[in-house]
C-alpha cells in the first residue's frame, strides 16, 4: 500500500513538473530569453525565430519619425526632420535590420553602426538604443506579462545609470505554434521623450 502511495505521489510530481516546464517553455518570457541567448551565441537565425526583425525595425522607424524633437536631443548633429525620416523609412528600416544582424554576429555596437549602408539621414538605431538604454544598464526582470489570445505584452525593466533611474520597455508578441515572436516595442516614443527630457535636465544641470 505504501509503495502504491509513493508511486502515485511520484507520478503526480512528475506530471506537475512536466506541466510547469511546458508552461514555462510556451510562455512569452521564455521566447524572449531564447532571443537573448541567441544574441549571446551570435546566432542571427535563432534570434529571428523569436524576433520579427522586419516588423520591429519598421515600427521603430515610425516611432522615431514621430519623435523628431526627442531625436534632436539624443542625436545632436544628426538630421532629425520628421518629414525626411518618414520619406526615407524604407532605407532606414533596411539600415536598422543590417545593424541588428551585425550586432548579433559581433556583439559590437560600433561594428553594427559601421555595417549599415550610407544614410542620407544621420541616425543609427543601435547608437540611439545605446543612449536610451545606457552602456552599463542592468536588466531587472519582467515587470509584467499579459497574454491576450494570440498576442501578449511583456514589460522589461532595466536601469538607466546615466540618469539614475529605471525604465520599462513594453514588447508586443504574437503566438507562433509553441513559441512567441516579438513584433513591436510599443512604448518607444514615450521612452524617447522621457529620456530626452532627462537629457535636457542633465545638460542644464551640468551633470
Amino acid at each position: 500500500m505504501k509503495k502504491l502511495i509513493i508511486l502515485i505521489v511520484l507520478v503526480a510530481v512528475a506530471v506537475g513538473a512536466y506541466l510547469y516546464f511546458y508552461k514555462v517553455r510556451t510562455a512569452p518570457e521564455y521566447s524572449l530569453m531564447q532571443a537573448y541567448q541567441a544574441i549571446d551565441d551570435h546566432d542571427p537565425a535563432a534570434f529571428e525565430r523569436y524576433v520579427d526583425v522586419n516588423s520591429v525595425t519598421g515600427n521603430l522607424v515610425d516611432d522615431v519619425a514621430k519623435n523628431g524633437s526627442a531625436l534632436g536631443v539624443l542625436n545632436p548633429g544628426g538630421m532629425a526632420m520628421t518629414g525626411a525620416l518618414r520619406l526615407l523609412k524604407p532605407q532606414l528600416a533596411q539600415a536598422a535590420r543590417k545593424e541588428v544582424q551585425r550586432y548579433i554576429e559581433t556583439g559590437s555596437a560600433e561594428a553594427a553602426a559601421a555595417a549599415a549602408p550610407n544614410r542620407l539621414v544621420n541616425v543609427s538605431m543601435m547608437g540611439l538604443a545605446s543612449k536610451v538604454v545606457g552602456e552599463n544598464s542592468k536588466f531587472y526582470g519582467v515587470a509584467y506579462s499579459r497574454e491576450e489570445g494570440e498576442q501578449a505584452l511583456v514589460g522589461l525593466k532595466f536601469s538607466q545609470p546615466r540618469y539614475d533611474t529605471t525604465l520599462v520597455l513594453e514588447v508586443k508578441m504574437r503566438k507562433r505554434d509553441d513559441y512567441w515572436q516579438a513584433t513591436e516595442i510599443t512604448n518607444t516614443g514615450a521612452i524617447l521623450q522621457h529620456v530626452a527630457r532627462m537629457e535636457k535636465r542633465r545638460l542644464v544641470g551640468g551633470k
